[in-house]
């Protein structure tokens, strides 16, 4: 979850993520959260038991505040709006995570600024919810999680741990695999390209490397 939260960030163009399952809107628990800020929007919702979040998971919608400053959120959410202010939240898009009828929980988005989301990066951020939503699944059937092997840190001094985890889930929805898988995907084509994991993490990042599921004849498909 630690990959897409972060891949989420890069991709997105926000500030902080967390992810909240949900089973009702009186039994959640987080998941992760990228920073402090994010902690505290999933906590105060968590406490207050109101906010985007909780509106998400009722409806099965998008919760999309562009402005968390504006009066219409103050009335609607009375004590978790001037909370989530307090903590540096100024925009939160709120994204249920669901398969098919199944709700598992939501994804929280923040930016320390107003302002909304472009329809590209409202996209990204509904391809994130879909693979956190698969995660919270795989969980539920009692698949083991799938975790990446970070023994990179030791040997390459430009792989840098948010990167290569924002890296990690990025491939991870472009290829729509395991964590695991993506960072597999991701040390081949450094080892093959010949270049430190940090760079081409970079490049990914920066989306001047894209990653596409191999064809039926087994070619490769980066870009």
């Amino acid at each position: 979850m630690a990959h897409v939260c972060e891949a989420a960030v890069a991709g997105v163009g926000v500030d902080g993520a967390g992810v909240t399952v949900m089973v009702s809107t009186t039994v959640r628990d987080t998941v992760h959260a990228t920073d402090p800020v994010a902690g505290d929007l999933e906590e105060w919702q968590l406490t207050f038991g109101q906010g985007p979040c909780v509106d998400a998971f009722n409806d099965g919608g998008p919760v999309l505040v562009v402005d968390l400053g504006s009066p219409d959120y103050s009335a609607r959410w009375p004590a978790f709006t001037p909370a989530a202010l307090d903590s540096g939240a100024q925009a939160v898009f709120a994204l249920p995570l669901q398969v098919g009828a199944i709700r598992l929980g939501v994804l929280d988005l923040y930016r320390a600024r107003p302002g909304p989301l472009s329809p590209h990066e409202l996209a990204d951020a509904l391809a994130f919810a879909d693979a956190a939503g698969m995660l919270l699944l795989d969980g539920a059937a009692g698949t083991q999680p799938d975790t990446a092997d970070l023994a990179w840190q030791r040997d390459d001094p430009t792989a840098h741990q948010a990167q290569v985890h924002q890296a990690t889930g990025m491939i991870l929805v472009q290829l729509g695999v395991s964590a695991e898988a993506a960072f597999a995907r991701l040390r081949a084509y450094t080892y093959s390209s010949d270049r430190r994991l940090g760079d081409v993490a970079r490049d990914v990042v920066e989306r001047r490397l894209r990653f596409e599921p191999d064809p039926p004849s087994g070619g490769k498909g980066e870009q």
